[in-house]
């Protein structure tokens, strides 16, 4: 299985010279088994991996976390979904399609979700799901409106993406028991410890992510083999992406920052 990076950051694309070695756009990882695409996530990301792939046809699922904004607004941009013989499945919540279409809708977009050409095919993200060489499976995580975090199995190796979480009090159970052994474990880490608790800045308390020390933690505890620290946050720069980075490593040294283009050969 191959990891591919597209999009690495949280909330909202930036751009400038203080984020060029990390990206900026969001949330969009490509995962390839053979020759099959299993996408996480449709972030401003996802534009850039329709442009590697152009305007033909394709057959590939879409899988969402969730419908936040940040992990939809690519989809209009995705180059293949202009293609008539494109395949497309998107995999989400019961909110999903609604959501897709709500953002596509004038007078905030001119082209709507009916005018794109491709096949468009919608399932619900289940516990359990089979998506051509793909085995998922999911749990839910604490956030606003809901997201799951997603297992995703194929060829003997194994991927938990895990964006979006605020932990609480304690490491969350329910998503050590699905990362167990997993070869990769993404994993939010938008905050410190200081700027979660408003010691720098407004407390985030609430606002549904983690800090970089609980993904740490929950690579530890779950047995993960590597740890990606992603969906940093938009006024993260390049040093401080680094940082954290180094810190997070003195706790579980097979962590490393995600990085737009990055990719990894499981």
């Amino acid at each position: 299985m191959e990891v591919h990076f597209w999009g690495v950051r949280g909330s909202i694309a930036v751009s400038g010279e203080q984020y060029q070695r990390t990206g900026g756009n969001t949330s969009c990882v490509e995962l390839r088994h053979q020759e099959h695409r299993l996408i996480l996530d449709a972030g401003t990301g996802l534009r850039a991996l329709g442009e590697s792939i152009g305007c033909r046809p394709v057959d590939l699922t879409i899988v969402f976390s969730h419908v936040h904004w940040d992990h939809i607004q690519g989809f209009p941009f995705f180059l293949p979904a202009f293609h008539p013989d494109s395949r497309i499945l998107l995999v989400g919540a019961p909110a999903l399609q609604e959501a897709l279409s709500a953002q596509m809708r004038p007078p905030t977009f001119p082209v709507t979700l009916k005018m794109i050409p491709a096949r468009l095919s919608f399932a619900a993200l289940s516990d359990q799901l089979d998506v051509g060489p793909f085995s998922l499976s999911t749990t839910p995580l604490n956030h606003p409106n809901g997201v799951m975090a997603i297992r995703a199995e194929a060829g003997g190796r194994s991927v938990v993406y895990a964006t979006d979480n605020e932990h609480g009090r304690t490491i969350d159970r329910s998503l050590v028991a699905l990362s167990r052994e997993a070869d990769l474990l993404i994993h939010d880490a938008q905050y410190t410890a200081e700027e979660y608790l408003g010691v720098q800045g407004p407390s985030r308390k609430g606002w549904g992510h983690s800090c970089w020390d609980e993904a740490a933690q929950t690579a530890e505890m779950s047995g993960a083999a590597r740890l990606a620290l992603f969906h940093h946050d938009p006024t993260r720069s390049d040093e401080g992406v680094e940082r954290i980075e180094r810190n997070s490593q003195a706790m579980f040294s097979r962590a490393f920052a995600a990085r737009e283009g990055m990719r990894i050969a499981l």
